[in-house]
């Protein structure tokens, strides 16, 4: 992981954990202001829709049965509100969906915008959804491109510094990965605070190699893809790792052989959600 990454990383972690530290205090202090029956009858914010699962603020609906993982699971209220309402963080236990081969393609360091429509014109042709992880700084400069991703179904997870999705698509990602990944890199303590926080953390176990300094051809991505799903995987579960962001040109060309590859391996797609299951 780059310095700079780095450094974003635990700056969102020390921001959010003051925020819940000055938030949980002033509660305590104060007290709940709102009444159970007033809270239950005001009226949640959020467009539900059937493309998504929406949170509600109690996670009531946040169940096995209810999350499904052809689509995004996202929260009505940032985390910032959750703290004012007093409502919970951090999510309810759930188990890992291990019922039948899935691949999840994720793509890190979007979007931009050459590159990231691109790999959204081969999943749209193929009826493919998959997670894109998107960094800040590209968000602000390609926010339609967020924005076509959410409208065609793909989930939406923070891959560095904190983003006001609130403002671009109405509602916050459950998902993060840290620049890097997280093995070897973070104590069991960044675990513990995200868990309290309601963030869930994904690595990857299947990668394309195309971040490495081999830079490999599509050729290459595929076989790579090809020969680690050739055995069983962990729960039944490939999660791919690539990129969508500039020079990443070779990824474009080989994602349509690798969605073909693993359609031909008795592998279904689905979007990560908090029952993916984690790849370690």
């Amino acid at each position: 992981m780059k310095r700079e990454d780095f450094t974003k990383v635990m700056g969102v972690l020390v921001v959010l954990l003051i925020l819940g530290g000055a938030a949980g205090a002033f509660w305590l202090a104060k007290g709940r202001a709102v009444e159970p029956v007033a809270q239950e009858q005001e009226q949640e914010p959020g467009v539900e829709s059937a493309a998504y699962t929406l949170a509600k603020g109690d996670y009531s609906n946040l169940t096995y049965d209810n999350i499904s993982i052809d689509r995004p699971v996202y929260d009505r209220y940032t985390l910032k509100q959750r703290l004012e309402k007093g409502l919970p963080t951090m999510l309810p236990a759930l188990p890992h969906y291990t019922a039948e081969k899935v691949a999840y393609l994720t793509f890190d360091d979007g979007p931009d915008a050459v590159n990231t429509p691109a790999i959204l014109d081969v999943l749209k042709a193929r009826g493919v959804h998959a997670t894109f992880y998107v960094l800040g700084d590209m968000v602000e400069k390609n926010p339609e491109v967020l924005k076509r991703i959410f409208a065609e179904g793909h989930a939406i997870g923070n891959h560095s510094y904190d983003h006001d999705y609130d403002r671009l698509f109405g509602m916050r990602p459950f998902i993060i990965r840290a620049p890097g990944g997280t093995v070897g890199m973070f104590s069991a303590d960044f675990y513990e605070h995200l868990n309290l926080l309601g963030y869930v953390e994904h690595d990857w176990n299947v990668l394309t190699e195309d971040a490495t300094p081999e830079h490999p051809s599509a050729a290459k991505q595929i076989y790579y893809i090809d020969r680690r799903t050739a055995g069983h995987l962990k729960d039944n579960m490939a999660l791919i790792l690539m990129h969508c962001n500039g020079g990443k040109e070779e990824t474009v060309r080989a994602l349509p052989g690798i969605i073909d590859n693993l359609r031909a391996k008795g592998y279904r797609f689905g979007v990560v959600t908090p029952i993916t299951p984690q790849p370690w």
